[in-house]
Parts: structure tokens; sequence; C-alpha cells
């Protein structure tokens, strides 16, 4: 949209959160509460946005960038004080404005639109989104008249019997003509018993001037829900789940319980994939089609290719190939690599390595630091023993190597293609191509030996 501008009001303390992190970076299905409200303005059209920052304005800041322009509020003196921090960015500009909560991630891009479509169509200079809800004790009602236009807003405090009985709500949402908004706040005042400059206040000075001020309601009260506290950061974040999993569910994924079922916003699955109860899909994951998450994985910022299957396992900051399978309760560790058709099995543990296409790494196995060709057998309680006190060394095991049960490799090391490990072997130097490597002492028997110790099994 051109000419539209967004003001963000994120400098308050939020104290009922307890917290040393700003309310607005507590976060709800993996993302802060400023960044969904950033992107519900984005996905309106609206390039231009300005942010109001107080307490915690560094933290603010720093997490946001270059992505806003930022007006400090130094004292919290009210939702109208925010707004006049931002006048110097709006001086001079055209158009419209909207007004948002920075604790309202809820809201829809498509809301906020639809918001500024009505506004803009109906020549308002003012134009406020409400909604209804069922016991509305403690929010501002919006007074009309027959014709449907807002005649005041009046405080809970203030009402009197009949007001009282509306059920139509101020949200904090509002929309503005620029120019008419910079003349109220012009004309704003604190006088009041909280020495506080009100936001609501700029309606009665455009109605006073006699422009025309509207109303849009909204039919789903939760986007308009704010955060004060734990409790209603948790009922947001039950809202959002909802929309990721029913999102996913319409392009094709089937969740078992979606109720057991934790899924964060940035991920991506592909069609015909089966996600189980207990599961954990975090950051920038992206599954493809046709996988199966059994119950109780957790990946995080990992790709897993179509065709692969995770059980019980978790997978962090690494990629899985297609047609692998990995667990039951596995470990896959940042920076690894599985390739396709590998099987990586129960109790295995994968850091900062890559595993070639068709190997087995059946159970019981520690692969650290180490390049693992195509073809290759890990036996179980085989070991990479990467790390000699001090630093971490690599291992290369060349294509179609087979290592036996219980081997241990001694970082640095090398097994070329074709090359043999005996079971229980400590490999401490390379084992040339072809070639059968035994490091281990030949078997001794000694018959008689508990008799001649004078033990006897009881």
């Amino acid at each position: 949209m051109k000419d539209l501008s967004a003001i963000i009001l994120a400098a308050g303390e939020g104290k009922r959160m307890n917290s040393k992190t700003s309310k607005v970076l507590h976060k709800i299905c993996g993302k802060p509460l400023i960044e969904w409200v950033y992107d519900s303005i984005q996905e309106a059209g609206i390039q231009d946005c300005i942010m109001v920052v107080g307490h915690k304005a560094d933290q603010v800041k720093s997490y946001m960038g270059q992505k806003v322009k930022f007006a400090l509020q130094e004292k919290q003196l009210g939702t109208g004080h925010a707004v006049m921090q931002a006048q110097p960015m709006l001086t001079g500009m055209q158009g419209h404005v909207i007004i948002l909560c920075g604790d309202t991630p809820l809201i829809k891009g498509e809301t906020i639109k639809s918001a500024l479509d009505y506004h803009i169509e109906n020549d308002h200079s003012a134009t406020i989104l409400t909604t209804e809800v069922d016991n509305p004790t403690g929010y501002g009602r919006i007074i009309r008249d027959v014709q449907g236009n807002v005649l005041k807003i009046v405080e809970q405090k203030d009402t009197n019997q009949d007001e009282q009985e509306i059920k139509e709500i101020n949200s904090g949402i509002y929309c503005f003509k620029t120019a008419h908004l910079l003349n109220a706040l012009a004309k704003l005042n604190n006088d009041n018993s909280q020495g506080e400059y009100y936001l609501t206040d700029t309606i009665e000075i455009i109605l006073q001037n006699n422009s025309k001020v509207g109303a849009v309601k909204i039919g789903d009260p939760e986007e308009l829900q704010g955060i004060n506290n734990r409790f209603q950061l948790s009922e947001a974040e039950r809202v959002m789940q909802q929309r990721i999993l029913h999102k996913h569910m319409e392009n094709g994924v089937t969740i078992i319980s979606p109720l057991n079922t934790y899924i964060g916003a940035d991920v991506d699955i592909g069609m015909d994939t089966i996600v189980y109860p207990g599961c954990i899909l975090e950051g920038s994951t992206k599954i493809g089609e046709n996988c199966v998450v059994g119950p109780n994985s957790r990946i995080v910022n990992s790709v897993i290719e179509n065709d692969a299957e995770i059980q019980n396992s978790v997978v962090i900051d690494s990629s899985v190939g297609e047609n692998t399978h990995v667990g039951p309760f596995a470990y896959i560790r940042p920076e690894s690599t599985i390739g396709k058709n590998v099987k990586i099995g129960d109790f295995v543990e994968v850091k900062k390595s890559v595993i070639g296409d068709y190997t087995k790494v059946s159970h019981l196995t520690y692969i650290g630091d180490a390049d693992v060709g195509q073809n290759v057998n890990m036996g179980c309680g085989s070991v990479i023993v990467n790390y000699d006190g001090q630093k971490k060394h690599r291992t290369t095991i060349g294509d179609n190597a087979f290592i036996g049960c219980n081997a241990n490799l001694v970082s640095p090391v090398t097994v070329k293609n074709n090359a043999y490990v005996a079971a229980g072997s400590t490999i401490t130097e390379d084992v040339p191509e072809s070639s059968l490597a035994i490091a281990r002492e030949r078997q001794v028997v000694k018959e008689g030996w508990m008799e001649k110790k004078g033990r006897q099994h009881k």
C-alpha cells in the first residue's frame, strides 16, 4: 500500500511478566511478540514502520536491527505520549497511519489490511478496531450513533448503567489520516488524575473538529488479545499453535495428535508426512514429503529430505538425506550431514560429521568430527576418539570400509576404501586400502585358574 505507515508501541515495562527480558521479546511459537506484529504489518503491505521503545530499549533495538525506525520514549507518560515521540518521523507525510501495540501478536495481516481498506474507503479521519466480548468489564466501550458512526469511547470507570451493557470494546488499535493525527496530538494534554497523555483523547479531539470517526468490528476477539503476564503468553501460544497446526494439516500433513505436538512458526513440512504425538519441530526446520516423524522426536533448524524417518530422536542444526532412517534414541548434533539411504540406529550419536550414502551405523556408536564414506558399516560399540584432552581431531573413513564391533579409531586417522578393522581394535595409525587392521592382544586361556587362586563359584 502507498502512503501508509505503522507505529508499534513497544515502550512499556511489562512488570507483570517478572522478567529481565523486554515484554515484547518474549516468544510464542519460537518468535518474539514484536516480530509477530511486525510480520503482520509487512503482510498487510506496509513497508514504513516506526517502533516506539522505552523500557529495555537496547534489547528491542538489538533484536529488530535495521528493519524499523526507532523513536525513544524516555518516560512512560501514556499511549498518547508514546505516539508523540514518533511525530518528527510523520511530520509532512500524507496518507494514513495505523497504530498497534507490540504485545498483540495474534493480529493478522489480512485483518490490518481490511481495516485500513475500510478506513480509506469510508474517508474516515480515524477508525478504531473493535470487537465484542461476553464480559467487557475493564474495557473502554464504543458508543455509536444510529448510522454506526462513533460518538465516543467511554472508559469503564465512566460508564453509566446502559453503557456497561455494551459489549463492543476498544482494542487499542487505530487507523488515522496522518495529518489529522498530527493535528490531534498537538492539542493533546495530560489534564487527568494520572498526569498522562492518552491516545483515546485524540478520538475526542477529532470528533470535536466535526471529522468522521468510524469503527471496524473484528469477528475474532482472540486477534486483539494483549499479553501482560505469563498466563496470557501461554494462551497466545495455544492460539498461534492451533493456527500453525491447522495450516500444515490443510497442506496435506497428518498430525496424529495436535494437542500433543509443537511446531514452530518457520517450520516447513511437505505433503503426506506423518507427525506422531510428542514431537517438537523448531526453528527453520524443513521436512520433505512422505516422511515419518516418530513420537517424541525433536528437530531444530534442520533439513529432513523426502521419505526419511526419524524415530524418537533428536536432530539439531543438521541435514538428513532421502530414505534415511534415524533412531530410535539417536542424537544428531550440530553440523552433521547424513546422506541418502543411511541407517542411524538406536543409541547412536553423530556430531559435526558427514555420513555417506548407504552407510549403516546401527547401534551404540559415537561418530564425532569424522568424514565417513559410502556403504560403510560401523559395528556396534565403535567409537571415533576425536578428543585428546586439548584439541579435537578429525578421522576419515573411506567407501565400503568395515569397522568391527567395539573398535576405537583414535583421531586423526584414516581408514581407506575397502579396508577392514577387526572387532575390539584400537586404531592409531592409517589403515591402507583393502587391508585388514588388527590391534588387539592374542587371546590367552589359563585353564584351572579359579582353582589355583582358591576361588570357587558359589
